[in-house]
């Protein structure tokens, strides 16, 4: 799964959504268009680029390109420019690599890119991390990004901000246990991540999770069970969310509207999966059911 290369950010636990990056006619959405994006997110938000971040008074986080270093510095170079500008308050953080560790990169290869993102931004962005899925936290995969240990190389201060990708759908999960799962599947890489991180401070984040509506693919796993398209699916899925949120953990939602321009992606078995089906609301801003949250006293 991708991450958007900017992501809406809110400041308190609440759920954030993953906001897409085209209109339908494939064209470059303007400051408008996100300024409405923003407005509808507004009036019905359980879940939440620069111009219209900064009216609408929202923040972002920027996602670098970085699987391989020649990505990452045309990444850097283009950055430097931006948070030189006018738009520097809006940015929460940056995450470098978009789950390179899922696809295969080395994490003693992307740790020193992330050590050098945080000396070149370090005294504009507070926050310098990576996003990836949540097994590669908690099978050690990520171990070197958290502690800042490679062999070979100086030990330097580990990685505090990292945002968890999970999602019950990739793991073809039936809707009746795909909620436990996804529960499940990050209280491991979060309890691994403060095994490892002992008295250090972490922030860490629920990085994408969501569920395709009416529209979408279903997904089957190796082990023959399916994980059914529909927005009723998608509904019941959300209360998930609402219980990471309870357990005060902020939550990116994939995403925020549906993209029914978008192109497929592959699933880990190689067969392509429609995404534009994924939305908490509908190409016309129509939220696809309720966005609201039990309260708890």
């Amino acid at each position: 799964m991708h991450l958007s290369t900017t992501l809406s950010l809110a400041l308190a636990v609440s759920p954030l959504t993953v906001l897409a990056r085209g209109n339908l006619d494939t064209s470059c959405k303007s400051t408008t268009d996100y300024a409405a994006d923003f407005d509808a997110l507004n009036s019905k938000i359980w879940l939440r680029r620069r111009q219209a971040s900064k009216a609408k008074g929202f923040r972002v986080i920027l996602g670098f390109s970085a699987d391989t270093q020649e990505a990452y510095e045309a990444e850097k170079a283009a950055l430097v420019k931006i948070l030189t500008s006018q738009y520097t308050f809006t940015v929460y953080a940056l995450t470098i690599g978009s789950e390179s560790l899922y696809r295969g990169v080395d994490a003693c290869d992307l740790f020193p890119r992330i050590v050098d993102a945080r000396s070149t931004f370090g005294s504009i962005v507070k926050r310098v991390g990576t996003v990836d899925s949540w097994n590669k936290f908690q099978d050690g995969t990520a171990d070197p990004i958290i502690t800042g240990n490679c062999d070979g190389q100086p030990s330097l201060p580990g990685t505090t901000f990292l945002l968890v990708n999970a999602f019950g759908y990739w793991q073809g999960m039936d809707i009746t246990n795909a909620t436990a799962t996804y529960l499940d599947d990050l209280q491991q890489a979060i309890g691994h991540i403060q095994d490892l991180a002992g008295l250090n401070t972490v922030e860490i984040m629920n990085g994408e999770t969501g569920w395709p509506g009416n529209g979408g693919d279903n997904h089957e796993s190796e082990k023959g069970t399916v994980a059914v398209a529909g927005t009723k699916n998608a509904e019941t899925f959300s209360t998930g969310v609402c219980t990471m949120l309870a357990m005060g953990v902020d939550v990116f939602y994939f995403e925020a509207f549906d993209e029914t321009h978008k192109e497929k992606s592959k699933a880990d078995n190689g067969e392509e999966r429609n995404e534009g089906h994924w939305g908490a609301f509908d190409e016309k801003r129509t939220p696809k059911f309720s966005l609201a949250c039990p309260t708890f006293d």
